[in-house]
């Protein structure tokens, strides 16, 4: 019996935990795509795979609605995958392990994938049904939206005969999405040359960790440190104090979630490793001080004994121990390359650049550090850059080639996507209050969101959609703490049923 069995809405929650049970992050959909085909076939239901693992499944109309228009639903399949330090969850091969405590749902250790799990198990849940009303049907099942909306750009919308669309891809019950942000992955690649030292050094790891992370979308607004920022500040301040040469530098997994650790290694003159020491614990306070609200757990990691784990570097012939079991190494970045990287990640610009000045509180103009790598011959710093302004999206981008090309390097642009611009007619939006008004007694916010979300793609590849994005409740989503509010989902579930009857 699974963990959700005996939740209602029943065959909600049984898809579900189906889909939790499957493995299903970015860039690993081919498993959960064709359970989706499977469930079509199963059912006589028409459907489309194509070759990015998207799938279409159509379904007619019922008695009443046969001639009413088609309405479109559509969420994502993959997933966020982080988890914790200690969780032994192998993402790759093993399904998610539910928990359900006090009215919410999360997963031990790691993210739920609620975010978009649910719009998933909606639509199954509504395609397995024969006594709810509904007009045709098209569910749209993308993949990889999280990691560039890459499903839904490449994705062929011919078929698609609908122009209404009931996007299940937001996170708080109430508000309606009617807009949002354009985006792009813009990656900095940044030379790097290792050279040999006279005297070997010792190896010292140290790491900015514990910090909040989320979602650098619909979270930035917050302001929480970026701990691969963090981290570049850290070192530039430490080497005002302690010479040092770079080793190797990573942290963060998505370009799309805060980074909440980042680490390096660094080789140090052995007579220089106290002094590291305390000027990191110097500057972690300063750290710890201005981020007392927003990362309370943050803390500075410096580590001397490393028993010859260099993390990314694997060079065993660079690395030996002496006599004092101290482990040194004989080869690091050079002068230039160690300060050409530090000073290029301090001159990157990051988090929010500007506020609209028409909606209150709406982030208009962001940049997330998300992924920061070391290789052999290159650190690549990879942003998430969003804005609802077109040409600021570009100015940012703009930055970070500057930025790029003055390190000896270059920008690679990916998953570059449009805004989805308001309706100020918009029969769907209309309808979809009304129904809310009737359920909850109460009106909805009509919201615009910072975060990129799939419905600018769909609305530029098909002229005059009218398109709104709502869900249930879920809490600290791309997060080893993601949580799902069953409540939530069981009035969002109604909702959903009553804007399909009304769609006559």
């Amino acid at each position: 019996m699974g963990v959700l069995s005996n939740i209602e809405p029943n065959e909600v929650f049984r898809f579900f935990e189906e889909i939790c049970g499957i493995p299903h992050g970015s860039s690993d959909t081919k498993r959960i795509s064709d359970y989706l085909v499977k469930f079509a076939t199963d059912r006589n239901l028409r459907f489309i795979q194509d070759g990015s693992n998207n799938v279409i499944i159509f379904k007619d109309g019922t008695a009443g609605y046969e001639n009413s228009a088609s309405v479109m639903l559509q969420g994502h399949m993959d997933m966020v995958c982080e988890k914790d330090t200690d969780c032994d969850i192998d993402f790759e091969h093993d399904g998610l392990r539910l928990v359900f405590e006090d009215g919410v749902i999360s997963a031990d250790g790691t993210t739920l994938g609620g975010d978009d799990g649910i719009a998933v198990a909606f639509a199954l849940a509504i395609l397995d049904a024969d006594d709810i009303p509904h007009p045709p049907l098209e569910c749209v099942f993308t993949v990889d939206e999280e990691i560039g909306m890459l499903g839904a750009a490449a994705i062929d919308c011919s078929p698609l005969k609908s122009r209404i669309m009931l996007n299940l891809d937001s996170e708080d019950e109430g508000y309606l999405l009617v807009s949002c942000a354009g985006g792009a992955c813009a990656t900095c690649h940044i030379p790097v040359e290792y050279g040999d030292v006279e005297n070997n050094l010792s190896v010292v790891r140290i790491a900015v960790e514990g910090l909040t992370g989320g979602h650098s979308g619909v979270e930035i607004i917050k302001q929480r440190a970026n701990a691969d920022k963090q981290l570049a500040r850290l070192l530039y301040n430490i080497g005002r104090d302690v010479p040092y040469r770079l080793i190797s530098i990573q942290g963060g997994l998505k370009d799309n979630a805060i980074p909440n650790k980042a680490e390096a290694y660094v080789g140090i003159d052995p007579e220089d490793v106290d002094n590291f020491v305390k000027s990191a614990e110097k500057n972690e306070k300063i750290l710890r001080h201005e981020f007392e609200n927003t990362d309370p757990e943050l803390i500075v990691k410096v580590e001397t004994d490393l028993s010859d784990d260099l993390g990314s570097y694997n060079n065993a012939d660079d690395v030996q121990n002496d006599m004092y079991g101290r482990t040194m190494i004989n080869r690091v970045m050079t002068e230039k390359s160690s300060d050409i990287v530090i000073r290029s990640l301090m001159m990157m610009p990051n988090g929010i650049q500007k506020m609209s000045n028409d909606i209150e509180g709406l982030v208009q103009t962001s940049l997330n550090l998300g992924i920061l790598k070391t290789t052999e011959d290159e650190v690549t710093a990879s942003f998430s850059v969003r804005s609802s302004v077109q040409s600021e999206k570009e100015n940012l981008i703009d930055q970070l080639r500057c930025v790029s090309v003055s390190a000896g390097g270059n920008l690679d642009v990916q998953g570059d996507y449009p805004a989805w611009e308001y309706r100020h007619d918009s029969p769907l939006r209309d309808i979809m209050v009304d129904v809310f008004e009737e359920q909850y007694g109460r009106k909805p916010v009509i919201q615009a969101l910072h975060a990129g979300v799939e419905c600018g793609l769909f609305a530029g590849k098909l002229p005059g959609l009218d398109c709104v994005s709502f869900g249930p409740d879920m809490k600290n989503i791309h997060t080893s703490r993601e949580s799902m509010d069953v409540a939530s989902v069981q009035r969002t579930w109604r909702y959903v049923l009553g804007i399909l009857e009304r769609l006559k």
